[in-house]
């Protein structure tokens, strides 16, 4: 058989969708209407030992990289991970194991951020921004917010050194807002910053019949409801909102504050394959595994037409090769729009990612992302900035140093 992807990556949800926050425009904990109502979501043992096991046995390379997702990872307690790290030694032989935990952080304390820093894991942390903003949609179970519980997370965090980013979701309102957000990450020293788009459609007949809160995503080519939730970034605002940041960024922050976004960006304008699914020509490669054991396409797309299999009985790289997962991926590339394919933006979107799909072209093809309007007025903006960038890089100069260039002429010597 043809390897169609050089390495597999399993993101791991060993609580599936529960969480201790009710976050209103959370695509994922809505998952409890695909499961009885009785299931108990913890991961059993047996699952989690042979996940381990055989995803470390699956890595060409010599690094092993886990990321641990929810739900809400941490409600399963510090002794659950301390149990994974003993598993990951028992099997790492001589590979080198990296994890990534993303948490809301709310339930964060010194004994998880001790465990932590001891086992070096990356946390993506959820904060949205400063309390208004973060409040609007992020809030308990009991309905009670939760800014100031994950700002003493983030404050565990920075005391123990644990290394971090902050996972920024950026709603219609919280797009209004951008300098205010982008300031708030830099006065409270957050260095690494993901912006992530809020883009949700009002559930369809077949959501509602599933129970579901969300419209599912469609198959290429499918007409799909336009109708978004009202928390749903528009389009032009969340370019504006890129713009706004990175105008504030590429003068005065390159360099010293990562905006994970731009980065992605410079990689394309570099000629390099995306780092990030949602930005490569095929998606794919990183599939997603639940508390059961059954493995999916994707995080957006657990629903039950894209199960491929289990970890007891199936091996990750027969899944990622498999079939079915690679008309998944083609699926990316082969349903962009002609309309796509010759916008000068292309190279560096690649139509993002199919969930976002949903909306006709100017013509009436099927298959147009719904932020469409909004990356090409971004891209474009930063053209410029981005040529400048690349010719630093191949000059063996830093990129901050357009920093110096928009001050004034750069004078490279040869």
């Amino acid at each position: 058989m043809m390897r169609k992807y050089n390495s597999v990556h399993i993101l791991a949800k060993p609580i599936g969708p529960v969480c201790n926050l009710n976050c209103q425009y959370c695509f994922y904990t809505e998952k409890k209407a695909l499961y009885p109502k009785q299931e108990d979501y913890v991961i059993s043992d047996k699952i989690l030992e042979t996940f381990i096991r055989k995803y470390i046995e699956a890595q060409s390379a010599s690094e092993v990289p886990f990321v641990w997702q929810g739900g809400e990872p941490t409600l399963l307690g510090v002794e659950f991970f301390q149990r994974v790290a003993a598993l990951q030694k028992k099997y790492a032989g001589e590979k080198k194991i990296v994890n990534s935990l993303q948490t809301n952080g709310t339930l964060l304390n010194e004994k998880w951020c001790d465990f932590l820093k001891e086992h070096d894991f990356l946390v993506g942390l959820s904060l949205d921004g400063p309390e208004k903003i973060h409040d609007r949609y992020r809030f308990a179970c009991s309905g009670e917010p939760s800014f100031k519980n994950v700002m003493r997370g983030l404050e565990l965090l920075q005391k123990y050194q644990v290394s971090f980013n902050v996972l920024s979701c950026v709603t219609k309102e919280a797009s209004y807002e951008p300098l205010q957000i982008y300031q708030f990450f830099k006065k409270n020293g957050v260095k690494f910053i993901q912006f992530i788009p809020i883009v949700e459609r009002l559930p369809d007949e077949k959501a509602v019949a599933m129970g579901l809160r969300h419209a599912a995503p469609t198959s290429p080519g499918a007409v799909a409801s336009v109708q978004v939730a009202p928390w749903t970034v528009e389009a032009e605002a969340y370019g504006d909102f890129l713009i706004a940041v990175f105008d504030t960024w590429v003068r005065n922050d390159v360099g010293r504050i990562h905006v994970i976004n731009f980065e992605w960006a410079l990689e394309s304008w570099l000629g390099l394959d995306s780092t990030i699914c949602v930005f490569a020509k095929q998606c794919g490669a990183a599939l997603v595994m639940e508390h059961d054991g059954a493995v999916y396409s994707c995080d957006h797309f657990v629903y039950p037409a894209y199960e491929l299999g289990n970890i007891l009985t199936s091996e990750p790289d027969d899944l990622v090769q498999s079939q079915k997962q690679w008309q998944f991926s083609l699926a990316k590339k082969e349903g962009l729009p002609d309309y796509c394919k010759v916008c000068e933006a292309e190279f560096a979107c690649h139509g993002e990612c199919p969930k976002h799909r949903f909306l006709e072209t100017p013509d009436g093809e099927e298959g147009l992302n719904y932020l469409c309007a909004g990356y090409k007025k971004y891209l474009r903006h930063i053209h410029p900035y981005m040529k400048v960038m690349r010719q630093l890089i191949e000059n063996s100069l830093p990129p901050a140093k357009v920093m110096d260039v928009i001050r004034g002429p750069l004078i490279v010597k040869h």
